[in-house]
C-alpha cells in the first residue's frame, strides 16, 4: 500500500542531515534513538541499551557503540566511558535520575500527556534544536503528518478494535494512544464486569475472555510485552481459539511487531510503522 513509502519518504528527506560534531548522545529512549535515526544523526549516538534494540535499529548494536545496559538497569561504569555530552531517558529510568545526571545531562523524552501527538512532535523538535536540524525535521514531520491525516480519513469506519497487552498468559486493556488517538479509532465501552487494579502508580484494566466476549470487538489488536522483553510469547491461534470457545466470534486476533508497540515507539520511523501496521490491520480485517 502507499503509506510503506511513509517511511523511506522521511528517511530520504533527512538523510543530508548534519549536526555539530560535539555532541555525543546516550539514550535508553528507543523511540529518540529511531528519531536520531531518522534525522541522519547515527554518527552522534554512543550509548544505546543494546539487548533491547527492535530489528530495525539492529546496526546501533555495532562496536562502536557503548552498550550501557538494560532499560531498567543502566551501567553506570559503561554509560560514563561513552562520554556522552546528552543522555536521553524516560520514566523507565526515572530511579537513576540523579545518578546519570551526575554523569552528563539530561533530556526526559517520556511521552506525557492527554496529546499524544503534540507531546510526540514537542519532543522531535526539541531533539533537533539541539542538534541543529530544525529545517529536517520539520519536512519529516510534515510527512508523517499529512499520512497520519490520509489514514484517520481512511479509517473512520473501522471495526470495532480493542487493544490489549498479553503479558505472562494475561490480558489487559490497552488504550493505545497511537490507535485511539492518532488514528481516531473509537475506544470501545467496558462492561461493568471490567473492573481496575491499582498497583503502585499504575492502573491496569484485566481482560477474561468472557470479558472480551462481551466487548463484542471485531479486530483484538495484541501488543505482546512477553515477546516484547524475551519471556514466552502469545499463540496466536490459541488466543483466537480462547475467544471463540468464550462467544467472541467475531474478534479476529491480529499480533502486532512487540518491540515496535512496547520498546521504541515514539519515534519518527516507529509511529509511522505503527500507524501502517493499524491501518493493513484494520482495512485487511474483513469487516
Amino acid at each position: 500500500m502507499r503509506f510503506a513509502t511513509t517511511t523511506t519518504a522521511i528517511l530520504l528527506a533527512t538523510a543530508s542531515a548534519t549536526a555539530s560534531a560535539d555532541q555525543r548522545i546516550a539514550t535508553f529512549d528507543l523511540g529518540s534513538l529511531d528519531t536520531l535515526d531518522a534525522l541522519g544523526l547515527n554518527e552522534q549516538v554512543v550509548g544505546v541499551p543494546k539487548a533491547s534494540l527492535p530489528g530495525y535499529l539492529e546496526q546501533y548494536a555495532a562496536d562502536d557503540v557503548t552498550d550501557i545496559g538494560g532499560l531498567r538497569s543502566p551501567d553506570m561504569d559503561a554509560l560514563g566511558e561513552s562520554e556522552p555530552s546528552l543522555i536521553l531517558y524516560t520514566g523507565r529510568q526515572g530511579e537513576w535520575e540523579e545518578g546519570l545526571g551526575e554523569i552528563a545531562p539530561l533530556l526526559n523524552t517520556s511521552l506525557q500527556g492527554d496529546d499524544y501527538l503534540a507531546t510526540f512532535d514537542t519532543n522531535v523538535r526539541e531533539l533537533a534544536s539541539r542538534l541543529a536540524v530544525e529545517s529536517k525535521a520539520e519536512e519529516a514531520l510534515g510527512t508523517l503528518h499529512a499520512e497520519i491525516e490520509t489514514q484517520r480519513e481512511a479509517l473512520s469506519n473501522a471495526p470495532r478494535t480493542l487493544v490489549v497487552t498479553h503479558n505472562g498468559g494475561n490480558l489487559m486493556l490497552n488504550q493505545h494512544p497511537v490507535v485511539h488517538d492518532v488514528l481516531g479509532i473509537a475506544a470501545l465501552e467496558m462492561p461493568e464486569s471490567v473492573t481496575s487494579e491499582t498497583r503502585g502508580t499504575r492502573t491496569f484494566t484485566p481482560l477474561s475472555p468472557e470479558a472480551i466476549s462481551e466487548i463484542d470487538p471485531q479486530v483484538v489488536l495484541v501488543i505482546d510485552r512477553s515477546a516484547a522483553i524475551g519471556d514466552e510469547p502469545a499463540d496466536a491461534d490459541a488466543l483466537a481459539q480462547t475467544l471463540l470457545d468464550a462467544g467472541a466470534e467475531k474478534a479476529r486476533v491480529i499480533m502486532l511487531t512487540p518491540a515496535l508497540w512496547y520498546l521504541s515507539g515514539g519515534g519518527l520511523q516507529s509511529l509511522a510503522l505503527q500507524v501502517e501496521e493499524v491501518a493493513v490491520a484494520l482495512n485487511s480485517s474483513g469487516n
